[in-house]
């Protein structure tokens, strides 16, 4: 009897710290100063969706990859919006000199995203972004419980399924 006690007592110890060590992992956005397309600034810790998770994506002009992936996300965004609520948000890593074509480019592709401008790379820096692609998925809360970097065609039904899980309070695992 004082056998089953104790090691009901211990696995509880268990698997309280490890459900700590998980929320311990969670973090939030730094706090960083990016400027919009009209050019206004809006500080990263400020990035809200009413409790919905959002979606970073980081990308360039120059990056076939995230071209890709941004449009290929684009095709589907209405409906991700309708089924779960998510918002994307796409920041672009283009220096001072290129920043000014991330306008007509979002415009010529039809991107219905909040675009960032990040072109002293802060963000990018603050969120140890070294390539790109590289895409963030945080809870209604603003934490961050999962990301990726590199493209392949089909990446984008991992996002719907990491934010579906999100959405039904379910663990985030991989």
């Amino acid at each position: 009897m004082k056998r089953t006690v104790f090691l009901v007592f211990f696995m509880s110890i268990v698997i309280g710290c490890f459900s700590q060590e998980q929320k311990a992992n969670l973090r939030k956005l730094p706090s960083v100063d990016l400027k919009t397309l009209e050019g206004e600034t809006i500080n990263t810790k400020d990035l809200k969706n009413n409790g919905n998770p959002i979606i970073i994506s980081f990308w360039a002009l120059w990056c076939k990859n995230c071209v890709k992936e941004l449009n290929a996300i684009n095709d589907v965004y209405d409906d991700w919006k309708d089924e779960t609520g998510v918002k994307i948000i796409a920041v672009s890593i283009d220096n001072s000199r290129s920043s000014s074509k991330v306008l007509p480019f979002v415009e010529s592709n039809d991107w219905d995203y909040e675009v960032l401008l990040d072109v002293n790379s802060d963000f990018k820096r603050a969120m140890n972004v070294i390539t790109v692609p590289h895409t963030f998925i945080l809870n209604g809360k603003g934490e961050i419980v999962w990301q990726h970097n590199s493209y392949v065609e089909g990446s984008e039904e991992k996002y719907l399924e990491i934010v579906k899980k999100i959405k039904a309070g379910e663990e985030i695992t991989d």
